[in-house]
C-alpha cells in the first residue's frame, strides 16, 4: 500500500476501477482513502505549495491545532476519531468562534499534509515558534485534555505531557494543575 501513496491522483482512480478491485471491503475501503488523502494532498499543494506553507509559519489558529494534532500524533498518524475529537474540542474555544465547520476542515486538512509531508518534529516546532506567548497555556490544557481523554496516564502521555508543557514554556504549577483537573474531569 505504500508505494500507492506516490502515485497521482488519476493513477490512483484508474486502479480503483480496476475489475474486482472493490471485491475486497479491505481493498476498497483502503484504496477510497488513498483517494481522498491524494486528492486532498494534490488540492493543497496547488492552493498554496507545501514547502511555502511551513517557511511564512502558521497563523495562531493553526498553530494552535497543530499542537494538539502533533500530540494525537505522536504514536502515528492520528485516526478520523482523533480528528474529531479535536475539531470538536477546538470548535468550541473563542478563539476559533468565527470558523465555520469548512474551515475548521479545511485548516486540518491542510495541517494533516504538512504533517505527513515534513512529519511531527517540523509541524511541531512550526507551530511552537507561531503560538502567542498567551496561547501557550490554553494549547497545553487542551492538549493535555485530549491525551488525557481516557483517565488513565500512561508512562508515554506523562512523558509526552512533560516534554510538552517544557517546550511550550508553561509553568510546573499550571501543569501540574491542568492534568489534575483534566484526570478528574474524565473521571466522570
Amino acid at each position: 500500500m505504500t508505494n500507492l501513496g506516490t502515485l497521482d491522483t488519476e493513477s490512483l482512480k484508474a486502479l480503483y476501477y480496476l475489475p474486482g478491485c472493490q471485491e475486497d471491503i479491505s481493498s476498497f475501503t483502503a484504496m477510497e482513502t488513498l483517494l481522498t488523502e491524494q486528492t486532498t494532498m494534490d488540492s493543497l499543494d496547488k492552493m498554496s505549495g507545501i514547502q511555502s506553507l511551513l517557511e511564512n509559519g502558521l497563523s495562531p489558529e493553526e498553530a494552535f491545532t497543530a499542537i494538539t494534532l502533533a500530540a494525537t500524533a505522536s504514536d502515528g498518524y492520528p485516526s478520523q476519531e482523533e480528528a474529531r475529537a479535536i475539531l470538536s474540542t477546538l470548535s468550541r474555544l473563542k478563539l476559533f468562534r468565527s470558523y465555520s465547520n469548512e474551515m475548521m476542515s479545511g485548516m486540518l486538512d491542510k495541517l494533516l499534509v504538512i504533517l505527513r509531508r515534513e512529519g511531527i518534529n517540523a509541524l511541531f516546532n512550526t507551530a511552537k515558534e507561531s503560538l502567542p506567548h498567551e496561547l501557550r497555556e490554553a494549547a497545553f490544557v487542551i492538549t493535555a485534555d485530549l491525551v488525557l481523554a481516557d483517565g488513565i496516564v500512561t508512562q508515554e502521555e506523562q512523558e509526552f505531557l512533560n516534554d510538552l508543557y517544557q517546550a511550550l514554556g508553561v509553568t510546573t504549577d499550571i501543569a501540574t494543575q491542568a492534568v489534575q483537573v483534566m484526570l478528574i474531569k474524565n473521571r466522570g
